[in-house]
């Protein structure tokens, strides 16, 4: 089948590249004869043998154009400069070499942050939105439990400063005025007997040198509340050395020393305290009222 005109000039072309190729691998023969004109034409001579050495038939005009593209450095390739987009297109060239690992790290930085979500920010999202309904209900619970002004009072104390922290952010401060109003509805449904404690192996009462005066004494008797059915109940008692409420069965009422020996001298006399009860406590009431003098201020641990 004879060349067609159109493919014709395709054949010349891959064969004017090849010349430039094998002139490429013979360098030395090229410097010795692309000097002049004359030489140029040495030069084809020598390419024509080499080809015909080859079996290869190649014409003068392709020769010619070979050695013409070498000159004008045709069909070289020349790096593209080192730039920003070049290095950009060398990254997505080499993609599979990387994108798999990229691709793992994503999911695990998104199933991450997906469970960081999920475990911590929606909770406390709907937390804090739920702060607001808490806040009014405990506050309704208080009022509708105590008919009295000081409870109310105190009530509406901490739902002002609930309301104005959670105004300002202080989600923190709102929760403790929540729980502020908690601890207020668990004394105020409960009625019982301050007793203070008469069992073998505990004791009745103790004595405390403050730390602000280490000649001073603060004496204390150990009580617990009992309720109509002899069951002591759990309340919560706020610590005057440390100002945290904890929910205890037992604490430290603060008496005169006066009051602590007598309770103390009762109880050495035959083991037994004739007058256990030092105070009662009404539902409705926060406090008890005290068979005995005392300030209220009371401990936790001891």
């Amino acid at each position: 089948m004879g060349k067609t005109a159109d493919t014709a000039p395709l054949e010349d072309l891959m064969v004017a590249m090849d010349v430039v190729d094998t002139l490429r691998h013979r360098q030395q023969l090229v410097d010795r004869e692309l000097d002049t004109e004359g030489r140029r034409e040495r030069l084809i001579e020598k390419l024509r043998e080499i080809y015909r050495g080859q079996g290869i038939e190649v014409s003068d005009q392709v020769l010619a154009d070979g050695v013409r593209a070498l000159e004008e450095d045709r069909f070289r390739y020349s790096p593209p400069e080192q730039t920003f987009a070049t290095r950009v297109a060398r990254i997505y060239v080499r993609r599979d070499k990387w994108i798999r690992p990229v691709l793992l790290l994503l999911v695990l930085l998104f199933g991450l942050w997906l469970s960081y979500y999920l475990i911590a920010v929606r909770p406390e999202t709907s937390a804090r939105q739920a702060l607001p309904v808490e806040l009014a209900q405990r506050y309704e619970e208080v009022i509708g439990v105590s008919d009295d002004e000081a409870v109310q009072v105190q009530a509406r104390q901490y739902k002002s400063s609930g309301e104005l922290a959670l105004e300002n952010g202080r989600y923190e401060e709102t929760r403790s005025a929540i729980a502020n109003l908690e601890h207020m509805l668990i004394k105020l449904r409960h009625a019982y007997s301050l007793q203070i404690i008469q069992r073998p192996g505990e004791q009745s009462g103790v004595w405390r040198i403050p730390d602000i005066n280490t000649r001073a004494r603060n004496y204390y008797l150990i009580v617990e509340a009992v309720d109509a059915r002899g069951q002591v109940l759990s309340l919560p008692i706020t610590s005057e050395e440390t100002g945290k409420t904890r929910v205890v069965n037992q604490w430290g009422i603060r008496v005169d020393a006066s009051v602590f020996e007598r309770v103390a001298e009762d109880k050495r006399d035959d083991g037994i305290i004739q007058q256990r009860a030092i105070g009662q406590k009404l539902q409705g009431r926060l406090e008890p009222e005290y068979s005995i003098d005392t300030s209220g201020a009371a401990i936790t641990d001891w």
